[in-house]
C-alpha cells in the first residue's frame, strides 16, 4: 500500500510516539476493507508501539478504524482509506493519540479541554480536497484532548450512499450530533468559537485592551503578510487582524509561478507565510472580521478599525489588504442551492459528482482549468461562457476541446439555477445570439467568473472604484491620510500572489515613510 519512501518517512515520524497506540479495525469483504487492512499493517510495521486488532462485529461504518490507546474505547476514527491529502491527517492523529504534543496555542488547547458538553462530530471529505485536512485535523485534535468529544472522518467516495442520503454536495461538510454544523475550511479556533458561545465576548474584551499600533494591517493574505514582515523589520509596533490568515491562497491548489518556488500548494504556502510573519514581533489577531474604518479626527492622530465582535483597534497607520472572494452569478436559485450543487471548488467537490453531469460557468483560465479537472471525474461537463468566445489561454482551450465529454456553449447568459428544493436539477440560460431561453438538466454548477473585492466595510470612508476596489496611487496610498491598501482589494492590475506580495511590501514602506514624516499630536 505504501511505497518504500513513504514507509521510511512514516517510520521517522512514529519514533516520536510516547505511548502505545492501538488501531481497532472494523472491516468487511469489500475492496476498500482489503486496502485498509493492508494500510494498517504497513503502519504497524513501522513502530513497535503500534498494534492492530480487528473487531468486525462492532456497529460502526465498514471499513473504518479507531486510533486509540490500549484499554480505551475512544479516540480518532477514520471511515475509509485515508490516503491522498488525508494521509497527513492520519499521521498527525497517530502522533497525537501517541502523546506527541500539538503546536496549537496553549490557551486554545486549554479552551478545548474545558468545553462542557457532549459533541459528536462527523466530517465528510474527499481525497482530492485540499481544504478538508484542516477541518479533519482540528476535530481529531479536539477528540484527543477532550473525552466528551468524538470525531469520525468519512471518505465520501467510499460512503457514497451517505453522501446521497444526507444531501452532501460539497466538502468538507461537518455534522455535529447529527445536525449540519458547517461546510468549507475551518480552523481549530473557528470551530471552538462556534461551540463556545462566550468566546466572542471574551475576544472583544481582550482585543479592546490592546495598545495602539504603529501599523495595523487588515487582511492576512500575501499582501498582508508581506506588509507585516516589512513593517516589523522597521522595528515599529505591527499588528495583523485577519478573517483567516492566508486568504485566497488557502483555496489555491497548485502554485507554480511564485519566483524561486517551483511548485507548492496553497495551504503549504499560507503556512509558510504565517511562519515567516511569526518570526518577527507581529501581533496576529486571526479569525476577526473588520466592520468599519474610522479615520483619525486630527492629522497624525489614531485611526480606528472596528471589528464585528465590537472591539476597536487603534493605529497610527492602517494597511488594507482584505483581498477578494469568488464572484456570484446573482441569479435566482444560486444562494438557495449553494452547497446543494452550487459550488466553486472543482478539486474539493468534483469527486462528489462522479458519473454525473455538471456545468462550469466561465470561460476564462480558471473556468477552463476547472472543466478539464472535472472532465476526468464526472460523466459530462458543459461550459457556459457569456462572451462570443472563450477567454482562456490557447493551450487550455486546446486541451479542453480534445476531451470527448465536454460541451462548450458561448453567448450564454445564465438566468437561473434550477432545483427540486433539496438539490440542483438544472440550469436556465438565454442564447444571446437568438434570445431563446434554454434549460439544461444537470446535477452541479461550478461558478468560475472572477473575483469580487472584499471592501463593503469601507464604503463611505475611502474612495472605491466602480468595481468596489480601493483606489490607490503608486505608493499604495488611499485618499485618507495614514490609510494604505495593497493586493487584490485595490485598483492595482494583475491579481497575482507575487504582485500582491510586492504591493504589501510597498504599502508597508510607504506607511513607514508617513510615520517618520508625520508629527504625533500632543
Amino acid at each position: 500500500m505504501l511505497d518504500d519512501t513513504l514507509k521510511t518517512q512514516l517510520k521517522a515520524y512514529l519514533e516520536r510516539l510516547q505511548r502505545p497506540v492501538e488501531l481497532v479495525a472494523t472491516l468487511d469483504d469489500s475492496t476498500a476493507s482489503n486496502e485498509l487492512r493492508e494500510l494498517l499493517q504497513d503502519i504497524r510495521a513501522q513502530s513497535d508501539k503500534i498494534t492492530v486488532v480487528e473487531k468486525n462485529d462492532l456497529d460502526v461504518r465498514k471499513p473504518s478504524f479507531l486510533i486509540t490507546n490500549p484499554g480505551q474505547d475512544s479516540g480518532v476514527r477514520f471511515a475509509g482509506v485515508p490516503l491522498g491529502h488525508e494521509f497527513t491527517s492520519l499521521v498527525l492523529a497517530l502522533l497525537q493519540v501517541g502523546g506527541h504534543p500539538s503546536k496549537e496555542a496553549a490557551e486554545l488547547l486549554e479552551q478545548v479541554k474545558g468545553l462542557d458538553g457532549d459533541f459528536h462530530f462527523e466530517t465528510y471529505y474527499s481525497l482530492s480536497c485540499h481544504n478538508c485536512p484542516d477541518v479533519v485535523q482540528a476535530l481529531n485534535l479536539m477528540s484527543v484532548l477532550n473525552p466528551r468529544i468524538t470525531h469520525t472522518a468519512i471518505d465520501g467516495g467510499v460512503f457514497q450512499n451517505e453522501i446521497e442520503s444526507r444531501g452532501i454536495m460539497g466538502v468538507p461538510t461537518v455534522f455535529l450530533n447529527g445536525e449540519r454544523f458547517g461546510q468549507g475550511r475551518m480552523e481549530l479556533a473557528e470551530i471552538v468559537a462556534k461551540i463556545d458561545t462566550g468566546s466572542a465576548a471574551r475576544d472583544a474584551a481582550k482585543l479592546g485592551k490592546k495598545a495602539p499600533f504603529d501599523v495595523l494591517i487588515v487582511g492576512g493574505g500575501p499582501a498582508g503578510a508581506a506588509a507585516a514582515v516589512y513593517a516589523a523589520r522597521k522595528g515599529i509596533r505591527t499588528g495583523v487582524v485577519a478573517e483567516r490568515f492566508g486568504g485566497q491562497v488557502l483555496d489555491t491548489v497548485g502554485i507554480e509561478n511564485f519566483i524561486s518556488v517551483q511548485h507548492t500548494e496553497g495551504p503549504q504556502f499560507a503556512a509558510a507565510m504565517e511562519r515567516h510573519v511569526r518570526d518577527y514581533e507581529v501581533d496576529i489577531m486571526n479569525l476577526q472580521r473588520a466592520k468599519a474604518l474610522v479615520p483619525a479626527s486630527t492629522p497624525g492622530g489614531l485611526i480606528e478599525v472596528e471589528l464585528e465582535n465590537g472591539a476597536r483597534l487603534k493605529s497610527r497607520t492602517v494597511i488594507i489588504s482584505t483581498g477578494a472572494r469568488w464572484r456570484n452569478m446573482n441569479v435566482p436559485g444560486e444562494e438557495q442551492y449553494r452547497t446543494k450543487g452550487v459550488t466553486n471548488c472543482p478539486h474539493c467537490d468534483g469527486p462528489l459528482f462522479k458519473g454525473k453531469h455538471v456545468a462550469v460557468i466561465g470561460g476564462g483560465n480558471s473556468g477552463i482549468e476547472a472543466a478539464i479537472d472535472l472532465a476526468g471525474v464526472v460523466a459530462r461537463v458543459t461550459v457556459l461562457e457569456f462572451a462570443p468566445e472563450l477567454k482562456a489561454d490557447a493551450v487550455l482551450q486546446k486541451k479542453l476541446l480534445s476531451m470527448p465529454n465536454v460541451t462548450v456553449i458561448t453567448n450564454a447568459q445564465t438566468t437561473a439555477v434550477l432545483g427540486d428544493g433539496s438539490k440542483v436539477t438544472g440550469l436556465a440560460y438565454t442564447d444571446r445570439t437568438t434570445g431563446e431561453a434554454q434549460d439544461i438538466a444537470l446535477d452541479g454548477v461550478f461558478v468560475q467568473i472572477g473575483l469580487l473585492p472584499s471592501t463593503e466595510w469601507l464604503k463611505g470612508t475611502v474612495e472605491l472604484s466602480r468595481f468596489g476596489e480601493v483606489q490607490v496611487d503608486a505608493h499604495g496610498r488611499t485618499d485618507v491620510p495614514g490609510v494604505f491598501a495593497a493586493g487584490d482589494c485595490t485598483t492595482a492590475p494583475y491579481k497575482q500572489i507575487i504582485t500582491a506580495a510586492g504591493d504589501g511590501a510597498k504599502a508597508a514602506l510607504a506607511a513607514f515613510d508617513y510615520l517618520i514624516r508625520t508629527p504625533v499630536p500632543a
